[in-house]
């Protein structure tokens, strides 16, 4: 086990029943939370202490806490099911664990050990069990996330952090009823280069992308898609999620990793796709060659993927000299299969085979 104890500090004041149930039926996407929050300390002659399931609410930090300018910071996104037999799961949690260890390397943090990342996750989601939604799609979305909370100013690792972790009840997480999403390509940003911190779940990565996100809604997309650094040629990811495509022979590319973020959901994806005999190559793949075999019809499909969306199909592309359509602009049959196969398996409607499945009790 952890080794480490929760101290459990209940609510004093729980939001009521009556006005949780209100909250849940229609909670849209990060909007609404639970009583309760995790939060375990580090320091470098304790080490991790302090473990406590609180109520949620405010952080008290110094003006001079050292995430405030240093942006030592990184974070998780995964989600807990309601199973059928009213039982809760979560998919892959220690895949998450596993990561956020690697964000903490990259950012000169402590790595907080797997076995107290998973404890930490299991204790909320038990004591807020009922704020899972009963919607349909609805899922709790849990956010683990570390920062430097040492007072002091100087460029260096911190000697200090908090470990957080906030639930929140979910619905889907694109609006609007579209059947597939759109997407701008950049011309004047890209997301992470060589050598910097692309493939890490940290905050700074999405502050870089707000205004490129920003310009994606001005010109009436739904989502930006960054090229590569180097070249600002090859697809790498999009604002918050990874990309596949699908080809007419079957087979699937999705970008290689090192500068972009390695999926979970990218990861199960292809998984299930190599399970059924699919060709899938991680490679590099040209925006000005995805435009030519979209209009071909070499390339039939194209989807987003990450804990938020799941999968969500890409409909169409457009940039500042080009404009083009996948497909019929819809969902297509391979994506659809593939999302309604990952789906199944994370709601403990369909064979696990490789365990990704964790259940709670």
């Amino acid at each position: 086990m952890t080794g480490i104890e929760f101290k459990v500090q209940p609510h004093g004041a729980p939001v009521s029943k009556a006005q949780r149930q209100e909250l849940i039926s229609n909670p849209g996407f990060g909007k609404v939370f639970t009583d309760h929050m995790v939060m375990i300390r580090y320091s470098d002659d304790l080490g991790w202490h302090d473990a406590a399931i609180l109520p949620r609410g405010p952080l008290s930090i110094d003006p001079a806490c050292a995430v405030l300018h240093y942006a030592q910071e990184i974070f998780e996104g995964l989600k807990a099911y309601r199973l059928p037999d009213g039982g809760i799961g979560f998919f892959r949690p220690d895949a998450n664990a596993r990561r956020f260890q690697k964000s903490a390397e990259r950012l000169a943090m402590p790595q907080l050990p797997e076995d107290i990342f998973l404890a930490s996750i299991r204790e909320l989601v038990s004591i807020d069990r009922d704020w899972m939604p009963t919607i349909e799609g609805g899922s709790l979305y849990l956010r683990p996330f570390m920062f430097a909370s040492e007072t002091f100013l100087g460029v260096k690792p911190a000697s200090e952090y908090l470990y957080l972790v906030i639930a929140s009840p979910v619905g889907a997480y694109f609006k609007g009823g579209a059947p597939a999403v759109s997407l701008w390509i950049s011309d004047d940003y890209s997301r992470a280069g060589p050598g910097g911190t692309g493939a890490a779940k940290c905050g700074g990565n999405y502050a870089a992308s707000l205004l490129p996100q920003s310009e994606a809604i001005a010109q009436g997309c739904d989502q930006v898609v960054f090229l590569d650094a180097a070249e600002h040629r090859y697809v790498e990811e999009l604002g918050g999620m990874n990309v596949f495509f699908i080809f007419e022979d079957g087979s699937m590319t999705t970008p290689e990793l090192g500068t972009i973020l390695p999926g979970i959901t990218r990861d199960s994806i292809m998984t299930l796709a190599r399970d059924q005999g699919v060709a899938v190559r991680e490679e590099k793949y040209a925006i000005d060659q995805w435009k030519a075999d979209a209009e071909s019809g070499r390339l039939r499909e194209a989807f987003a993927c990450g804990t938020a969306a799941v999968v969500t199909p890409i409909g169409t592309v457009r940039g500042t000299t080009t404009n083009f359509t996948i497909g019929n602009g819809g969902p297509g049959i391979v994506t659809e299969k593939l999302r309604s196969q990952l789906t199944a398996i994370q709601r403990g409607l369909a064979p696990d085979p490789h365990g990704w499945l964790h259940r709670l009790d």
